[in-house]
């Protein structure tokens, strides 16, 4: 399993930088190698990506989700991973965005590119984005449902 752990500060009000995340059909304007993103429902997600000419196809679901404060996932088939990001109010202007998650690297290319801290690279990459992204535009709108993770199985996310 690989690990990736990120965080960037934003220059907008929590409730702004946690509705334009929940806004995931327009991470192909601010992640790289996100081709598409459909929301099937209010915690499924169909994911579309190209990474070094390997496009995948996979669905997530949302496992917790509370308005400006987390929003967590694990995939349920195609790669194996899970994860969170956290918001977490800085001041009433800026917020600070905190990335979390595993995931299992399948093919010779992703194990060596996670041993070289690639994926790391484009989390920190794709945040920046993100920055760049929401104080230019703020946010579109947002889901503010809860999602309530049901029993724990030793999961850290």
């Amino acid at each position: 399993m690989s690990t990736v752990q990120e965080a960037i500060d934003v220059m907008v009000p929590v409730s702004t930088a946690y509705n334009q995340w929940t806004q995931f059909e327009s991470f192909p304007q601010f992640m790289g190698g996100v081709e598409s993103i459909v929301q099937q429902d209010d915690t499924h997600l169909h994911w579309t990506t190209k990474v070094a000419g390997q496009e995948r196809q996979f669905t997530t679901v949302i496992t917790e989700q509370h308005p400006d404060e987390r929003v967590a996932w694990k995939s349920t088939d195609g790669v194996d991973h899970a994860g969170a990001v956290t918001f977490h109010r800085l001041s009433d202007t800026e917020t600070r965005v905190e990335v979390e998650f595993q995931w299992n690297p399948d093919s010779a290319t992703e194990k060596i590119g996670a041993a070289f801290g690639a994926d790391k690279a484009q989390v920190k990459s794709d945040l920046k984005k993100f920055k760049e992204f929401v104080e230019s535009h703020g946010a579109t709108g947002g889901w503010r449902g809860d999602v309530d993770s049901g029993p724990q199985t030793g999961e850290t996310f």
